[in-house]
């Protein structure tokens, strides 16, 4: 269903504000237009975020204080497309307006969006082609006092560590990556900062600025983080700490606020997507569904051994057929083969039903000849994609490269998963064949010792803004404190396009709960947030793909005993396999074989950082 309803326009002489509703009334957006630019939003009466400000610059001259607003334009979408995550209809349900403003001599817009699980906003200042200026912003939002915030800084990227404290208590000066998720106080519900449809623009992050208020920072004012210091040169630095320069009209990216009084209405939001374009069917002619791009799981040779030979790479591939998985990730010593040995591999990978992905390093690929070069070997020799790493910041010119890659990859019938990279926001609606990002603090980091409050925080915290490369599921010392239930469980709750296992593959096929590790699909027709999820302490998913329902339980370091009503099952008798903690320990599990209704009622007791995987099929 697709409608795009515009209401008469009505010109405001000098208008000193403005407010947009949600469609169901649930969310209010109130902007200001007299002195400083400032607006606050609401959910159900109660604030969401407090008085901020907006300050959008060009060239230095800022444009948001002391503007005039002039005509406003009001318009209403409501239309679904397919998607790829939490659910496979994706809803785009809003009411906008356009404000048009004037600073001295310089006319641009203000555009405001709002839905019934969010708002959004940005500005357009309209340029010749050729014209280059330098935007620039220093937006602010106020939290509510008694929220509790969860965050991370910007040391590793977008690979950190969450703490959490009540806003009151956060540094100044304290910097944050998007998404930034709070409880607001007073059960008043969830909201999280983040920004959509990131083109032609620096990356934001956000830094505490005193008084609960958190500041916009486009990527010239953050500090680089340590992977870019790490693998780049000082003149690299220097370069990406001057502001971007944008050619012809500047379009900031959408600042959001995703909003809900549950975590199943963060979960399911899909306002990121919503703010960008559609596939371009000359790209992309059936848009998400083209049959180039293929949605599936990948064995990878990198955490838990294997041989990283060809005959290695073609036993995980035999492995992958035995599991039913679609892709081999392939680290960067298949550069070491000649392209008859690549050939012959991925005709074999082809034969058992396996798709290759080849590592790479994004420094190699910064020009057009390269990148054709690239990709068209990739297309030439039988490989499906690419795994491009190391980007490690949001500069303009790194978000071009993104851009540049999509579209390249896209033109050779290639999917791409980038690495070292930053938040998704929402493009991956538009490049459909960017088939999942890193931008998260994964198995990869051996360091990591309290995995469990950390992966019962991903899904409320950085997976807000779209899927994270993870690699789910190991059995072996990388799990610290979580057992073999709540990896397993893992693969169900990170769940993304491209779900890419750490494990060896021959430790999956050994475990006694193969048959359901099977059958996890990558993405859903449906997911439900069940209570008593809590950030960090519980996650607990009711997935639906099909007709099968799984149940997916994770746990923080706390042992608890939760007790879950199946009555997201439907009518009639569903045949139910489960694995349970075992009592002999984190590195066992329990299996059941049970029939389940949707009037029973399970009761799960969880280990230290255990879990709970179940699956019920209709019988």
């Amino acid at each position: 269903m697709s409608a795009l309803t515009l209401n008469a326009d009505h010109a405001l002489a000098a208008a000193a504000e403005s407010v947009v509703a949600s469609p169901d009334g649930s969310i209010e957006f109130h902007a200001t237009f007299k002195g400083r630019m400032g607006f606050e939003v609401s959910l159900k009466n109660r604030p969401v975020i407090e008085p901020s400000r907006m300050i959008f610059a060009v060239d230095g001259a800022d444009l948001t204080s002391n503007a005039v607003a002039g005509e406003i334009k009001t318009y209403h979408l409501n239309d679904t497309y397919p998607w790829r995550g939490a659910h496979s209809v994706a809803v785009n349900h809003c009411n906008g307006e356009t404000i048009a403003l004037k600073s001295g001599n310089t006319s641009y817009t203000l555009e405001v969006r709002v839905f019934n699980d969010g708002v959004a906003y940005r500005f357009i200042a309209p340029g010749e082609a050729g014209q280059c200026r330098v935007p620039d912003e220093a937006s602010t939002f106020c939290i509510p006092d008694g929220s509790r915030v969860w965050y991370h800084d910007l040391k590793g990227h977008y690979e950190g560590q969450h703490t959490n404290n009540l806003v009151a208590d956060i540094p100044n000066g304290q910097w944050v990556a998007p998404p930034m998720t709070f409880k607001l106080p007073k059960g008043a519900g969830y909201a999280s900062i983040t920004e959509a449809d990131l083109v032609n623009y620096s990356g934001m992050a956000l830094q505490a600025t005193g008084a609960r208020q958190f500041t916009v920072m486009l990527a010239h004012k953050q500090p680089p983080s340590h992977p870019f210091v790490l693998r780049y040169t000082k003149e690299d630095v220097a370069r990406l700490s001057q502001p971007a320069t944008v050619s012809g009209t500047i379009t900031t990216p959408w600042r959001v606020v995703m909003m809900g009084t549950n975590l199943n209405t963060l979960v399911n939001c899909d306002i990121l997507p919503d703010l960008c374009p559609p596939p371009d069917p000359k790209f992309f002619p059936q848009g998400l569904k083209t049959d180039w791009i293929k949605p599936g799981r990948a064995v990878w040779k990198y955490l838990d051994g294997g041989d990283s030979s060809i005959e290695g790479t073609k036993e995980f591939c035999r492995e992958a057929q035995q599991l039913g998985f679609e892709y081999d990730v392939v680290e960067g010593y298949w550069s070491r083969w000649s392209d008859a040995e690549i050939a012959d591999l991925a005709a074999y990978a082809k034969q058992h039903g396996v798709r290759l992905l080849f590592w790479k390093h994004s420094k190699s690929l910064r020009t057009p000849e390269a990148r054709e070069d690239f990709f068209k070997k990739l297309h030439d020799l039988g490989v499906a994609g690419a795994k491009i790493d190391f980007f490690d910041n949001e500069h303009k010119e790194i978000i071009d490269l993104y851009q540049a890659l999509d579209q390249t990859a896209a033109k050779y019938h290639l999917v791409v998963n980038f690495h070292g990279s930053d938040k998704p926001t929402g493009t991956m609606r538009t490049w459909p064949n960017e088939i999942t990002r890193e931008a998260v603090r994964g198995m990869e980091s051996m360091r990591l010792r309290d995995r469990a409050t950390h992966e019962t925080t991903l899904p409320f915290t950085r997976m807000l803004a779209g899927p994270a490369d993870y690699s789910v599921v190991h059995f072996g010392d990388r799990k610290q404190n979580t057992t073999w239930p709540h990896q397993i469980a893992t693969a169900a709750i990170f769940s993304q396009p491209m779900l890419t296992y750490a494990a060896n593959p021959s430790n999956l096929l050994a475990n006694a709960g193969v048959d359901l590790i099977k059958s996890i699909p990558p993405d859903w027709d449906e997911t439900i947030v069940l209570p008593p999820s809590e950030i960090g302490k519980l996650a607990v998913y009711a997935r639906r793909s099909g007709d099968t329902w799984f149940l997916a339980v994770i746990g923080g370091p706390e042992a608890q005993t939760i007790q879950v009503p199946l009555s997201f099952l439907g009518p009639g008798a569903y045949a139910a396999m489960l694995i349970r903690d075992s009592g002999a320990g984190p590195n066992a599990e329990q299996i059941e074989h049970t029939s389940q209704r949707r009037e029973d009622t399970l009761t799960i007791n969880l280990r230290s950082g255990g879990g709970f995987i179940g699956r019920f099929t209709r019988k």
